[in-house]
């Protein structure tokens, strides 16, 4: 859904008036991943700078910026629609984000749009804005607040460590939008971690396209960072971020042997147990055809050992069903994989055609009626898995973040939850807690997906 707050009701009615005279507001629609939120966050933290207000619904903005996912089909439709209904009720609408790097796309559908730029265009997107719509003043840095403008709620934020991605997955067109891998030096990145955290952020979100391969591009460059020495790598920057004192949750991560290192931090709860690693399949066959990296790698093998050292990691990953060519033997491996696996959260995508990707061009293309069946029967096979583990920890106490409460319950997360994407923790009798609270609760019920419990006595 368009992350615009407030719901539009009319086509918003903008009224000349003398530059100066008033605050100048852009509303802002941010879709797809975290990592379009960030850029989303930094465009806006910047046009706060400049004395520009957020506009909070469409009636409200003298100018609307859509931040555009591409990835697939159904992202790109989400996309146009969104450009669409921005078009219809402000009309004055700046297109960015991965999208906008097939622009003719955009155009062909929406020819009305002032400008379309792409993703992670930073100072184009802001260009844009002050030629259609100039800010009122100079730039007053004190406008902003110490961790800038964010989308997400106070008490946790996303970190980008990283732009792009040097893999070449057949059926992926990121590196095509947002280019090779780009990280960011490890003390930069640590700078804006630590402002986060002493503006009340309680959990950092680490992501980009391929978070083990961070620093790979700058040679593991050294920075410091509170009088030490770290490398602009993936283990060291677990080290550093575990010096915060916060939750620390660390997402697409691919399973390379250099990964093995940080578990051990995970066990020490330095960095939360968890890991969130996109296998996308489990048949070899399939993965080769994929362009995966490491798709040789014994994964099994690697998450026995995980767990070895670290009983309490969570595992979740995404899966393609349905890539082109797959057999039902292939698929047959993938649900054994997967009972072997035993994986605490699971997502799935029918495989759909991306254009520009390669995978388009490889033949024996699966009906649609066997992507539909075969993610049915995957899905249902991922759901019991979640059910038995979960229910493992009816009975134990848990620490957990409240993110929202409503009434008399508090829904939250454990560690082994990451927003939005994973199960939540409803705190039954909790009414008094208040969002950003830490809670422990003891858990009496689980289902397929979520927990229950009531607040442990103190």
């Amino acid at each position: 859904m368009p992350r615009i707050s407030g719901q539009p009701k009319a086509r918003a009615k903008l009224k000349a008036s003398p530059r100066g005279t008033r605050v100048p507001k852009v509303g802002f629609v941010s879709l797809g991943c975290p990592k379009a939120l960030v850029d989303s966050e930094r465009i806006l933290t910047q046009l706060r700078a400049e004395g520009y207000e957020v506009a909070p619904t469409y009636e409200a903005a003298d100018v609307v910026v859509v931040n555009t996912c591409g990835f697939i089909d159904s992202a790109v439709d989400e996309s146009l629609d969104a450009i669409g209904e921005a078009l219809e009720r402000n009309g004055r609408v700046i297109v960015t984000g991965c999208l906008g790097a097939r622009p003719e796309r955009i155009l062909e559908r929406h020819p009305r749009v002032l400008k379309v730029t792409g993703p992670h265009a930073y100072e184009e997107v802001v260009s844009a804005v002050h030629e259609h719509l100039p800010p009122r003043t100079d730039p007053f840095l004190d406008l902003l607040p110490p961790q800038g403008v964010r989308l997400t709620p106070r008490h946790y934020a996303y970190l980008k460590i990283a732009e792009g991605c040097n893999n070449r997955c057949s059926f992926c067109i990121i590196p095509t939008m947002r280019g090779d891998l780009v990280s960011r030096p490890i003390d930069e990145v640590m700078r804006e971690a630590e402002r986060l955290v002493n503006a009340g952020v309680k959990e950092l979100l680490v992501i980009s396209q391929d978070t083990s391969a961070y620093g790979a591009d700058l040679r593991y460059a050294r920075g410091s960072w509170r009088g030490q020495e770290y490398a602009t790598r993936f283990i060291d920057l677990a080290r550093a971020l575990g010096e915060l004192g916060v939750w620390v949750r660390m997402h697409y991560v691919y399973p390379y042997p250099h990964v093995d290192k940080v578990i051990p931090l995970m066990a020490e709860r330095r960095v939360l147990p968890y890991l969130d690693i996109p296998f996308q399949h489990g048949s070899a066959s399939v993965l080769k055809r994929m362009r995966r990296p490491a798709h040789a790698v014994d994964t099994l093998a690697r998450i026995r050992a995980w767990r070895d050292d670290c009983p309490d990691l969570t595992l979740r990953s995404t899966f393609i069903v349905g890539f082109p060519g797959e057999t039902e033997a292939e698929f047959a491996e993938l649900l054994k994989w997967l009972d072997e696996a035993q994986l605490d959260r699971v997502g799935c995508f029918k495989y759909s055609p991306v254009e520009g990707a390669t995978a388009n061009a490889l033949p024996d293309h699966v009906a649609p009626e066997v992507q539909e069946e075969r993610y049915a029967r995957f899905m249902e096979r991922a759901a019991r898995i979640s059910a038995r583990r979960l229910a493992t920890r009816v009975g134990r106490e848990l620490r957990v973040l409240v993110d929202t409460v409503d009434g008399d319950i508090a829904v939250a997360r454990s560690e082994a939850d990451a927003p939005q994407i994973d199960g939540v923790v409803r705190i039954e009798g909790g009414g008094k807690l208040r969002e950003g609270d830490w809670a422990r609760v003891r858990i009496t019920g689980a289902d397929a997906y979520d927990l229950t419990g009531h607040l442990a006595p103190k």
